[in-house]
């Protein structure tokens, strides 16, 4: 299994480690086997023997993966096994001091969620055609979906009984098996109504169902969200995530303050929701520059 490996009797070592002691799974350790090796391939490269390794050395071999366009999410996983194997060499007493312990882990890249404008939503939801039942299903889905801003994982398991349409709120389990209330307007409620009538001779717990009468997967959902895309030349890059980064961005363009939409969202930290400020200024920012006699 190791034998490409053999090189370097400590690789070795390390990846039996890896592999009988804490039982990682065939792809988390195939990462490890490759980011190590990587490593040492640098490290010959360079004459650098292992185990005289210095931090300067691991932050010159840092800076060699950013000139080759690594992404900080890949560069932090190529260094977390980096700082794995001197605390198993550590562990081994083969090493005094580990050299990674001093090298700081790079800060990972926030990337701006891909959004629509509110025009674009209007047109994706008018897209569905009511007279056919896929279409008044699929119309219902992209509704509650931006009413309420749930994930596509959320909604595909909604219940029947999740869902008090008196109130017009849905009952969501989230990241964590945590629930919130989250309230839906009166267009999305006038689409599960229709749909809801499609669907009432057919016993599945579950809202939303497949032409089998059985849940509806995610992708078979996101499968259909493309004929739509399509219909109306909308970006392809649009998710039934982005759905969700809309209805986000569109309350806060409106008005909405940070905390309401934190909860709505399910957000256990308000800085993970603080990121739809940045694409509500810049919108309001095109909008100033569109509109303004001195923009």
């Amino acid at each position: 299994m190791l034998s490409e490996n053999k090189k370097d009797h400590l690789i070795c070592s390390f990846l039996d480690s890896l592999y009988i002691e804490k039982g990682l799974s065939k792809n988390t350790f195939n990462s490890y086997k490759n980011d190590i090796s990587s490593f040492y391939t640098w490290l010959e490269k360079n004459s650098l023997k292992p185990l005289q390794v210095t931090a300067a050395d691991i932050n010159n071999y840092i800076s060699k993966l950013f000139s080759d366009r690594l992404k900080s999410s890949s560069v932090n996983r190529k260094l977390s096994a980096i700082k794995s194997f001197y605390i198993f060499l550590l562990k081994k007493k083969m090493i005094k001091k580990s050299p990674a312990s001093e090298v700081i882990m790079p800060k990972k890249e926030k990337y701006l969620p891909a959004s629509m404008s509110e025009e674009e939503v209007e047109r994706l939801l008018n897209s569905p055609n009511l007279n056919m039942p896929i279409e008044r299903r699929d119309k219902a889905m992209i509704e509650v979906l931006y009413a309420s801003g749930i994930r596509i994982s959320e909604l595909i398991n909604l219940k029947l009984t999740d869902m008090d349409m008196n109130r017009s709120v849905l009952k969501v389990f989230g990241k964590g098996s945590k629930e919130r209330l989250v309230p839906y307007g009166e267009q999305a409620a006038e689409s599960i109504d229709l749909y809801l009538a499609d669907r009432k001779h057919l016993k599945s717990k579950e809202i939303f169902l497949s032409n089998r009468g059985t849940k509806i997967s995610r992708g078979a959902f996101w499968q259909r969200l493309k004929i739509y895309l399509k219909r109306e030349n909308l970006k392809s890059t649009i998710s039934p995530h982005t759905l969700r980064h809309a209805f986000a961005t569109h309350l806060l363009n409106r008005g909405a303050d940070l905390r309401s939409v934190q909860i709505l969202l399910g957000h256990s930290d308000l800085s993970t929701t603080q990121i739809y400020t940045h694409i509500a200024k810049q919108r309001l920012s095109e909008i100033l520059k569109k509109h303004h006699p001195r923009g």
